[in-house]
């Protein structure tokens, strides 16, 4: 049976293959005695600057338990795990037809846990595979030249596979370690199975989609790329067909709609169809770029070591008078800006690493809290329309070919000693008024913000960093309202996934509220009568 041991501190300048001794020595247990011995977490603390310190779990096992077993109560850092017994998935047979909209985290989620029950579905994405995907989008940041149907927003992978790939999850979900193994098994690095701040990276990511999607096709699954979802056919008030491209009817029992916050055309097809909608939250702001050196020196004290990663932050500011927070939102470390745009004569940045993290720049969304008050609107639709006016004013302060607008921190904040303007932005940036681009709300409580943002991160006002706007995609502004078991509130069969849906944010929770739904599938599959047909509600 595994021992976990936690709190395993180690330098900077020492190697990972010391842990076993240092195990060893702590424990007072023979070096030759541990067996199975292997990392389960890694994370750095830099809170005494700059003497940076790795934090390690691990775990490992002995031929004989007992000593360790008595001193359990006398080490705090020390337990004892039973092993866990592997899943188990009962195969499911069903004549249902499923169909998955969208190939992102919780199209993709959904596809491979069915899978695990001995079922298939027929995935269709309006968007292009990633090998096609990623030249229209290198084509956008190249010379401007938008696909309103292959870009950063819609093709395989999702949004996220142009992103840094995070697979960080505040919850302590029992399915985290089921996705992380999953991606490790398609290619992602081991080593997400235990980093603190697990990510992927955009250049691995997009290998790791395409080895889902010839797993998903060795299972039977069919996946049809620009094929987008046009319309929705009802009998007897549940899921009966889909349209695609206005023309090919599918039939379908069972449609998982996991289409992405950015699917506009899907929230107004749903309203058309009385689709149970409401307004939901959302943050917009700014992208904010600085160098990466600076930021390691700000948060390690000192030049980053050699075995340090790339230096990220995270701040927040909340103005209690307003009910106003500022605060950071997908920070890239080592990576770059980029446009992210899905429609067009709209501004639209998001950020993108690779792996390694290795370019010379640090940025990060610096977003304002939105609520529904704020739309302008009481329809389900009005924060579509609050993103998309905003977006459009961006598109037209950068002077058109998606070019964003940009100005110096200091510029923004007010402050003398404004620097010359320098981001790795794609397709390019125009020094603007970045007060026009924004609500005088979310400009003012940004700059209030930045202010505490620069007593905490030392350094972080300069006149080095560069803001490019607008980061208007945070999540979606509406939440397609659905029971406690999956499925739409107002049409049978019906099963809204992941961000799109608004009951995710990011790669990890919406592959989670995938894989919650197939198995929500799986079991509703279990009990349908002999005539075929699915039990509702």
């Amino acid at each position: 049976m595994p021992f976990i041991y936690r709190n395993l501190t180690i330098s900077p300048h020492d190697g990972e293959d010391r842990l076993p001794e240092l195990v060893s020595l702590q424990l007072d247990v023979p070096p030759a005695a541990l067996r199975d011995f292997r990392i389960l977490r890694k994370g750095i603390d830099a809170r005494r600057k700059p003497r940076v310190k790795v934090i390690y779990t691990v775990s490992f096992s002995l031929a004989d338990d007992a000593p360790l077993l008595a001193r359990l109560a006398s080490e705090p850092d020390l337990e004892w795990q039973p092993e866990s017994l592997p899943n188990v998935f009962a195969p499911v047979k069903a004549l249902q037809r499923i169909v998955i909209v969208g190939s992102g985290p919780a199209g993709l989620f959904t596809a491979l846990r069915l899978a695990e029950y001995g079922l298939t579905a027929t995935v269709i994405e309006r968007g292009q595979a990633v090998e096609q995907r990623s030249l229209d989008v290198r084509k956008f940041w190249k010379a401007g030249l938008l696909d309103p149907e292959s870009n950063v927003q819609f093709g395989e992978g999702g949004a996220g596979t142009f992103s840094d790939g995070k697979l960080t999850c505040r919850s302590k979900d029992p399915l985290v370690p089921w996705v992380l193994g999953q991606m490790a098994g398609f290619g992602a690095p081991p080593e997400i199975r235990y980093l603190a701040k697990p990510h992927i990276g955009t250049d691995r990511l997009r290998t790791v989609v395409s080895a889902i999607r010839r797993h998903l096709l060795e299972k039977g699954f069919g996946i049809r790329f620009g094929c987008r979802l046009t319309d929705i056919v009802v009998a007897g008030g549940a899921v009966s067909a889909v349209i695609v491209n206005g023309e090919t009817e599918l039939p379908c029992d069972l449609l998982v709609l996991a289409s992405g916050h950015s699917a506009r055309d899907t929230y107004e097809l749903l309203e058309r169809r009385k689709v149970p909608l409401e307004r939901k939250a959302f943050a917009m702001g700014l992208r904010v770029e600085h160098p990466q050196a600076l930021i390691d020196r700000i948060q390690y004290g000192g030049p980053r070591h050699p075995n340090l990663p790339a230096a990220d932050y995270a701040v927040t500011w909340n103005n209690n008078a307003t009910g106003r927070s500022a605060y950071s939102f997908c920070m890239c470390p080592g990576g770059v800006v980029i446009g992210g745009a899905s429609e067009e004569g709209g501004v639209v940045t998001n950020g993108m690493s690779g792996q390694m993290r290795n370019t010379p720049f640090a940025n990060s969304a610096l977003v304002v809290n939105v609520t529904p008050a704020d739309f302008g609107g009481a329809d389900p639709l009005a924060g579509v329309r609050f993103q998309r006016h905003w977006e459009q004013q961006a598109f037209q302060a950068g002077g058109g070919g998606y070019r964003a607008p940009a100005g110096n921190l200091m510029g923004f904040m007010g402050l003398p000693g404004k620097g010359l303007l320098s981001s790795s932005y794609r397709p390019g940036i125009v020094e603007a008024d970045l007060a026009t681009v924004l609500p005088p709300f979310i400009t003012q409580t940004l700059r209030e913000g930045i202010s505490e943002f620069g007593r905490k991160l030392r350094g972080f006002i300069t006149a080095e960093a560069t803001l490019v706007g607008i980061e208007s995609r945070t999540s979606a502004p509406v939440r397609i309202l659905r029971n406690e078991r999956y499925e739409s509130t107002g049409l049978a069969g019906l099963y809204p996934a992941g961000e799109g849906a608004g009951y995710a944010g990011g790669i990890m929770s919406s592959a989670i509220d995938g894989i919650r739904i197939a198995d929500t599938i799986a079991e509703r599959l279990r009990e349908a009568d002999t005539s075929g047909k699915v039990r509702r509600g």
